[in-house]
């Protein structure tokens, strides 16, 4: 099982939902595929990528990656090179078109959320992108935005969750998948996998594991898209945290 049968059940509890008008009609999607939108920039978001690149070109796939978006590229290495996100690298390495790879600095940038709007994504997926996502970004895919996020939230929010678990010396975290809101954190949460941490284990290899292990939470999605975000407050981001479903130990 992989991080694309979590999508294929999700996408087919949801209903028919209503495509955003195109302002860029070069952009317009013209398959039947639900469309979605990847957002993600180090590596262990590649590895999150090249699951859903994979699955979504096999015959049976019911969405396509529509477009990728990540962080512009950077000065790196010894001769200090502008490269690109090691996300970005990896789209380009298998053939995935470079002009529907974006790189905004600020995902609010209105030029970017047109190019977005065009797409009609039906759903976002974010993994350590590494960018404040606003709310006319949140508004756009009809079936929201949801982050694979290496924690079981509500434990460790923000940024660095899983150095701060080995720092506090946990015997078990996870990984958890949750609609992505303007509080930090803070949607709610889809479905989550527990990791027990291994004494010796290093915070890369922790975060690589647990990136690894969001295909397992695949069979846990609680309903439809539309269906959820019905019980909450998405549009101004005041949710409550009585009103949410967290892992918790």
């Amino acid at each position: 099982m992989n991080s694309s049968l979590m999508l294929r059940r999700f996408f087919t509890l949801n209903a028919t939902s209503s495509s955003s008008s195109s302002c860029c009609a070069s952009l317009k999607p013209t398959s039947k595929k639900k469309q979605l939108v990847f957002l993600g920039s180090p590596q262990v978001s590649a590895a999150v990528l090249n699951d859903l690149l994979s699955a979504s070109t096999a015959p049976d796939s019911i969405f396509e990656v529509a477009a990728i978006v990540t962080q512009p590229p950077s000065a790196r290495n010894r001769g200090r090179k502008m490269m690109p996100s090691p996300v970005a690298q990896h789209a380009l390495d298998r053939g995935f078109p470079s002009d529907l790879i974006f790189t905004p600095e600020k995902a609010g940038e209105e030029i970017f959320l047109s190019s977005l709007r065009a797409l009609q994504p039906e759903l976002c997926i974010t993994a350590a992108y590494g960018n404040i996502l606003p709310r006319k970004f949140l508004k756009i895919p009809p079936m929201g935005t949801v982050n694979i996020h290496p924690s079981l939230l509500p434990l460790y929010r923000g940024a660095a969750p899983v150095q701060r678990a080995l720092q506090d010396g946990v015997k078990e975290t996870g990984v958890s998948v949750a609609f992505t809101i303007r509080a930090l954190d803070a949607g709610p949460v889809i479905a989550c996998e527990r990791v027990e941490v291994d004494d010796q284990i290093k915070a890369p290899d922790l975060l690589a594991l647990l990136f690894s292990r969001g295909d397992l939470v695949s069979g846990k999605t609680i309903g439809s898209a539309r269906e959820i975000k019905g019980l909450y407050y998405f549009d101004d981001g005041a949710i409550r945290e009585e009103h949410c479903s967290f892992c918790v130990r």
